[in-house]
């Protein structure tokens, strides 16, 4: 499996896909910091635009080139003939995303951090790796899911599909109904951990918004979704060896 898994990723050296793990969260940050210049909140900016605007576009796109760089001519008929079990082989895929995935969460975290010293800290250093991790956990369950979406629908539909259910997640993240909609998680648990309600402003600091009681049900949930689209679309493209 180790072998599936770094020969994957071998495939993805000099592409547009692994600049853009670092690339786009660069440009995220600085935007977020720009457009909140004088306010104070310059970190909540920075980290409300990568998870609630950016980060559903940067994770298709990042699936959408691990998809196409097997697909593009071949159709996946030079997998497909391998002498391999195709659910390692898809696992793979989801593995190199979730490290590209761990790769962009890292460098927003490390630049925010690094223009909050010019521009003025809003959110401690304890709370700024709490949000990078529930970032990149509440959002791990999209990758299977986007891999599959683009190997069926094609990349342009599952770009709009994540871009606007997370828009409309975002807004549903202060509504009780929170729970039963996963594109809301993110927005619930960073109104919680870095303060920043779904229109980007602070959250006032005797809402009932800030109760952490939310971060473990979120969690569990974006988990268990992860080994749920795993496991199934492992199966499913296992299932094309017949054809």
């Amino acid at each position: 499996m180790v072998r599936c898994i770094m020969s994957e990723y071998r495939k993805y050296k000099g592409t547009f896909t692994k600049k853009l793990v670092w690339l786009a969260p660069i440009i995220t940050t600085i935007i977020g910091f720009v457009l909140a210049l004088g306010t104070g909140f310059a970190q909540i900016s920075s980290y409300y635009y990568w998870y609630a605007i950016i980060l559903p576009g940067v994770l298709t796109l990042i699936c959408a080139g691990v998809i196409n760089q097997d697909s593009k001519k071949l159709k996946c008929r030079a997998i497909l003939s391998l002498p391999i079990d195709l659910s390692k082989v898809w696992t793979s895929k989801i593995l190199v995303c979730v490290w590209f995935y761990f790769l962009s969460c890292t460098v927003c975290f490390i630049g925010t951090n690094i223009l909050s010293c010019a521009w003025g800290r809003s959110i401690s250093v304890s709370n700024s790796i709490e949000g990078s991790i529930l970032i990149f956990v509440t959002f791990l369950w999209l990758i299977p899911l986007s891999l599959f979406l683009i190997d069926k629908v094609g990349m342009v539909i599952t770009l709009l599909i994540n871009i606007g259910l997370n828009i409309v997640g975002t807004q549903l993240s202060i509504e009780p109904s929170w729970i039963a909609f996963p594109y809301a998680i993110t927005s619930r648990l960073m109104c919680s951990v870095i303060g920043s309600l779904p229109s980007g402003l602070p959250v006032p600091a005797n809402s009932p918004l800030r109760s952490r009681s939310v971060i473990f049900p979120g969690v569990i949930i974006s988990i268990v979704l992860f080994t749920i689209f795993l496991v199934v679309t492992s199966l499913l493209f296992r299932k094309r060896e017949a054809k």
